[in-house]
């Protein structure tokens, strides 16, 4: 039993908090808006009303609509437009004027007619904690988590933050505990996406974490067997998320602020060119014949790469460390940075595990007439995000 109505809610309500838990089977970190005055989290994957993935980046705003069921999906619209830098920094709304117009302009240059959307938080901003509790019940646990808020949440004060749980199970070794799983974030943090989205004329139905919708896209489309372990590393323009999955649910997670800006911002440096030219030479290397494109990519592209690479490398040490029993099957690359020549290859190395670039469409089709192979393959690690946001359902209301 778990009650995620109240998660990262504006306004108390009271009518909302008097209703009873409801039954989870799911591991999902979700909040209702006003505009939801009851959140059904047992209707999440059931219910028939579908909504929009906006996955807002710090480089670039991508939409998602989804059609169809489970099983059976298909992408009818993606499009993706670039944000000028500086009205997201590390996860944060800093211009939520700016963020207003460019969602707007999103999604009238798409045709899309829904104005209900999921969105996610990443980064500092959002805090995933996972402890041990003696079993208790769900109002109590709450209560004992915000009492004790100290020894697992960075928050100094309370009101100031939203959190929900989701109990995971009994503990390892111990099964008079059980393991939870805590998710806060600031409010004001919160705000900044709901002011702009609502600016938009949207009307913001889920919001979600981009682990987590990550989470959500590799269910459908990929196959697991029992126990196995992969890790997915999503590295965006300043903010690199890494999860790791068992079973297909999260058992680590680590954010670090580090992504695909500071390798442009190096070749902007070094090649003395703006930021545009420094992203296509970031994908597709300087001008010059094949041989100048291969060396700049073999030698130049990875030392500037480094850094990067080093700390997608040190995290995962940390977890081997931590749970040494666990073998990683696979590492799948998501976000801009997965198209980085040579990066995966590179990790592959480093880590003696296989690297792929994660696959939205493996068992998802695609709207054929608005979008073409070519193109799909190349946003498949962008879209992913948006595509997991994008499954995401709500019982009707």
């Amino acid at each position: 039993m778990i009650d995620f109505k109240s998660l990262f809610a504006r306004k108390k309500d009271p009518a909302a908090a008097a209703e009873p838990a409801a039954p989870v089977k799911e591991s999902r970190f979700s909040k209702s808006l006003p505009s939801i005055p009851q959140f059904d989290f047992k209707r999440i994957f059931s219910g028939k009303k579908q909504f929009v993935g906006l996955d807002i980046g710090s480089s670039s705003l991508k939409l998602v609509e989804m059609l169809g069921s489970p099983g059976a999906y298909t992408v009818n619209r993606f499009l993706m437009v670039p944000l000028a830098r500086g009205v997201i920094v590390d996860g944060a709304v800093t211009d939520v004027d700016a963020l207003a117009e460019a969602i707007k302009g999103l999604f009238l240059n798409s045709g899309c007619q829904k104005k209900e959307i999921v969105a996610s938080l990443s980064g500092h901003n959002v805090i995933i904690k996972k402890a041990p509790f003696p079993q208790m019940e769900d109002k109590e646990l709450q209560e004992t988590i915000r009492d004790e808020a100290g020894k697992y949440l960075p928050f100094d004060n309370m009101d100031d933050v939203n959190f929900d749980f989701q109990v995971l199970g009994p503990a390892a070794g111990n099964p008079n505990l059980n393991e939870v799983i805590i998710v806060a974030a600031k409010k004001e943090v919160m705000d900044g996406y709901v002011e702009a989205i609502e600016l938009a004329g949207l009307s913001l139905a889920i919001m979600d974490v981009d682990s987590f919708a990550l989470e959500t896209m590799y269910m459908e489309n990929y196959d697991y067997e029992e126990n196995e372990v992969i890790v997915i590393a999503n590295i965006g323009a300043g903010i690199t998320n890494l999860n790791v999955l068992q079973n297909a649910t999260s058992i680590f997670t680590r954010d670090f602020t580090m992504g695909g800006n500071m390798i442009t911002e190096a070749i902007e440096s070094q090649f003395g060119v703006s930021a545009e030219e420094a992203e296509k030479i970031k994908i597709f290397g300087p001008e010059g014949d094949e041989y100048a494109k291969s060396e700049f990519f073999r030698n130049t592209l990875m030392y500037l790469a480094d850094p990067l690479c080093g700390e997608i490398e040190r995290s995962i040490d940390y977890f081997r460390s931590t749970y040494s029993d666990e073998d990683i099957k696979m590492i799948l690359l998501a976000g801009g940075g997965a198209n980085i020549p040579g990066l995966a290859n590179d990790l592959a190395q480093r880590m003696s595990v296989p690297v792929e670039i994660i696959n939205p469409f493996r068992k998802i089709t695609y709207n054929r007439k608005l979008l073409d192979e070519d193109y799909v393959k190349e946003i498949a690690p962008i879209a992913a995000v948006g595509v997991g946001l994008a499954l995401r359902k709500l019982g009707d209301k």
